[in-house]
């Protein structure tokens, strides 16, 4: 006979707890439901592929740790390029913690991403110096160029100038963005031929840069999924990976550890 229906909290919610061949039904019920999502997805996948090119023929020449590179030089001899538009202004002190939290999961990442012919750089508008200073900090390897000297962050609408901030409202994520920032993430993708010529062949913004945070998809998968509060700034959980406190437990173990110490002096 089944086990009762009972129910048990997360912290934030109720939920059934029921015998195995209960879960294993409603498994299996709920597993039609991933199949959709998981056909569309590929589905949107072959669209966006299929979407228009825009060749790109302004000259963009970026500061990089070995010189002077223009966009061409990016693709490292591959002919696809995929850049993380990263939030970190001039005079900045640190880059943008959300920014960094996409980067946070990009080392493990260019090695697979280059056996597909696909190469990663990140762009930021702070001078090649101030960059370098907080990649030191943060450990990373990827690729990292500066835009400083460029319009490339304004030209692909992640960069605002102090007049276009002043309004109140960006031309941000293909339309109006009523939370006006000077900096704002991104991700696009490039193509160049083997005549040379480079097309943009996407770009997303907004909650389209979720497709980097590989720690997210993760969440999802848990009892308590991203466990984040309701507000606008879902992210405001989110440090430099050098700035969190303890885990939970991680600080559990630590107490008991100190605990035992004092007890053996």
């Amino acid at each position: 006979m089944d086990n009762p229906r009972i129910t048990t909290e997360t912290g934030t919610a109720r939920h059934a707890v029921v015998s195995m061949d209960q879960w294993l039904a409603e498994r299996r019920a709920f597993l039609a439901r991933e199949k959709e999502l998981t056909h569309l997805r590929d589905q949107v996948a072959r669209e966006r592929r299929a979407l228009p090119w825009v060749r790109v023929d302004k000259d963009y020449v970026f500061a990089s740790p070995d010189g002077p590179q223009r966009l061409a030089h990016l693709f490292d001899g591959r002919s696809q390029l995929l850049v993380q538009h990263f939030m970190f202004a001039p005079g900045w002190e640190q880059g943008c913690p959300s920014c960094s939290y996409m980067a946070d999961h990009t080392d493990g990442m260019t090695v697979h991403l280059a056996q597909r012919d696909v190469s990663f750089v990140a762009v930021s508008r702070a001078p090649l110096e101030e960059i370098e200073t907080f990649r030191r900090r943060m450990g990373w390897r990827f690729r990292w160029v500066s835009s400083f000297d460029t319009e490339f962050n304004f030209d692909f609408r992640v960069s605002f100038t102090p007049e276009e901030v002043a309004t109140g409202k960006i031309d941000y994520n293909f339309g109006d963005w009523p939370w006006a920032s000077e900096e704002w993430p991104g991700i696009s993708a490039f193509y160049k031929d083997e005549a040379g010529q480079i097309f943009r062949t996407y770009s997303t913004y907004g909650r389209g840069v979720e497709a980097m945070m590989g720690t997210y998809a993760m969440l999802d998968l848990m009892p308590k999924g991203r466990n984040e509060r309701d507000v606008d700034n879902k992210m405001e959980w989110v440090r430099h990976h050098d700035r969190y406190g303890p885990a939970p437990q991680a600080a559990a173990e630590q107490a008991s550890c100190c605990h035992h110490g004092g007890g053996s002096g």
